[in-house]
């Protein structure tokens, strides 16, 4: 993490500064670090006072760091800065006390972009309610299969701050960023970036869809090459419009249907590219075939074709977008395929948090049944149901707001049978598999897409997915 620097790219020093970060965890605990390295007198506030974050605390005090547990709404005497870990809500106290006396607020990546030395790598940035990381290891894969030293960073596991002040030297970086970071991040500024979807998500923290959108669209700010939108969702394309660009940047649009020119699509199984070739308006080059990504569902191509775009603005040849999505494999309980039992397909998705997400995933499939249910954060399934049911064979609910898919699909799919398991423990999703393969035909699909976070009955999504894992294979014995 040390990186002799003691100054940002716009030349202030942190020396002496007095610099509160806003909570623990992933982000805050090396941003308190390398802050500290650099000088800056560093005072961490925390909401929660556990064991876990009592050790944390005492890890970062033995440096000389100020730890202050279970208070994270008062602005510490003398702060000049304040970083922030992503998940920090802008109305919290801490926000509103800062406002008032004037004190910047930064994320994490925000301050990653400062410390970027001379000649650092240019970033290719992805943000969207979905799809995400995927696409930002499928762009790493290419930059990688055309020669290029890179990393995928971001809300992604691999901190910025480590990818910046490493000793390791990149030629470009692929960054996957939420939009919570990017409320906090104003003048981060991209070689190239996507917005991949928008759908309503994480409203609670952001308060409407219209911030929400907003926060996405910083992502485009500054862009040098390209603003890659998705056609098929006009409110990415809105976002581009609205960004201030350098000029000569250009809009580049990605489709499953055949391209336009300065688009990117799909013509007879082909993934082409009409954006970065010579005549755009005669001419198009082939970059892979649909069968080169894994898995080819839908959503999956789009994903694979925001990340080409990313990758042609950078200067990467054809044959290296081919290349690296072959060379491609997919994370986890991200449309993964468990087993075969008794000719119906088990499939993982529990990755699937969102109704926009579930919506992708349940549109790849023809004969489902279907595993929803969990913490709804608010939302509303009367659409993901009225749009899926054609292809429902049956459903099974789990989870703390189940009721609420129930009730959609009482409107909006009637005729499909529905077993609501009215327990929330984590013995449950044994119980939904074997319901679910008393419903399912051979031919059809178990998808579990549960259109809902995972908390209410596991730690986390990948949890969930380990226990569908796990009950399908005990069917299979």
């Amino acid at each position: 993490m040390g990186s002799g620097k003691v100054t940002d790219g716009q030349g202030l020093s942190f020396e002496g500064k007095h610099v509160t970060v806003a909570g623990l965890g992933v982000s805050g605990i090396p941003a308190a670090k390398v802050l500290h390295g650099l000088g800056a007198r560093v005072t961490v506030v925390n909401d929660g006072d556990d064991e876990r974050s009592r050790a944390q605390a005492a890890d970062l005090e033995a440096l000389g760091v100020t730890v202050r547990l279970g208070d994270g709404s008062s602005l510490p005497d003398g702060t000049e800065l304040i970083v922030t870990t992503p998940g920090w809500r802008p109305g919290k106290p801490l926000f509103t006390a800062a406002r008032e006396a004037g004190v910047p607020v930064w994320g994490d990546v925000e301050l990653a972009w400062r410390l970027r030395g001379p000649g650092a790598a240019p970033w290719l940035a992805v943000t969207g309610t979905n799809g995400k990381t995927t696409t930002v290891q499928m762009l790493a894969s290419i930059l990688k299969a055309g020669g290029l030293r890179t990393a995928a960073v971001g809300n992604i596991g691999v901190s910025v701050l480590d990818a910046v002040l490493g000793d390791e030297q990149y030629d470009v970086l692929a960054v996957e960023l939420s939009s919570y970071q990017l409320h906090w991040a104003p003048s981060l500024r991209a070689h190239s970036a996507a917005v991949l979807n928008l759908a309503p998500d994480h409203l609670d923290w952001h308060g409407s869809m219209e911030a929400y959108a907003a926060d996405k669209g910083r992502i485009y700010e500054g862009n040098q090459v390209a603003c890659v939108y998705n056609v098929a969702d006009r409110a990415t394309e809105d976002l581009v419009r609205a960004a201030d660009v350098e000029e000569g940047c250009r809009a580049i649009g990605f489709t499953l249907g055949s391209p336009a020119p300065s688009q990117l699509g799909v013509v007879d199984g082909i993934l082409v590219d009409r954006a970065f070739v010579e005549d755009r308006q005669k001419n198009a080059q082939e970059l892979a075939e649909v069968a080169d990504v894994d898995p080819p569902a839908p959503h999956n191509i789009a994903n694979a074709l925001a990340a080409a775009a990313l990758a042609r603005a950078f200067g990467v040849p054809a044959k290296a977008v081919r290349d690296g999505l072959r060379a491609f494999t997919p994370d986890a309980h991200r449309i993964a395929h468990v087993a075969d039992v008794d000719g119906v397909a088990y499939i993982d998705d529990s990755k699937a948090t969102n109704t926009h997400a579930a919506e992708a995933s349940l549109a790849a499939y023809e004969s489902i049944v279907w595993i929803a249910g969990g913490l709804a954060k608010g939302a509303t399934f009367d659409e993901l149901v009225a749009k899926s049911a054609k292809r429902l064979r049956g459903v099974v609910l789990i989870g703390a707001d189940r009721a609420l898919i129930r009730e959609a699909l009482a409107r909006h799919a009637p005729e499909v049978p529905v077993v609501d398991l009215d327990r929330t423990d984590t013995g449950a999703m044994l119980a939904a598999v074997q319901e679910a393969q008393r419903l399912a035909a051979a031919g059809d699909t178990v998808l579990l897409a549960p259109a809902c976070a995972s908390m209410d009955m596991f730690a986390n999504y990948t949890k969930r997915g380990d226990a569908f894992a796990q009950a399908v294979r005990e069917l299979g014995a």
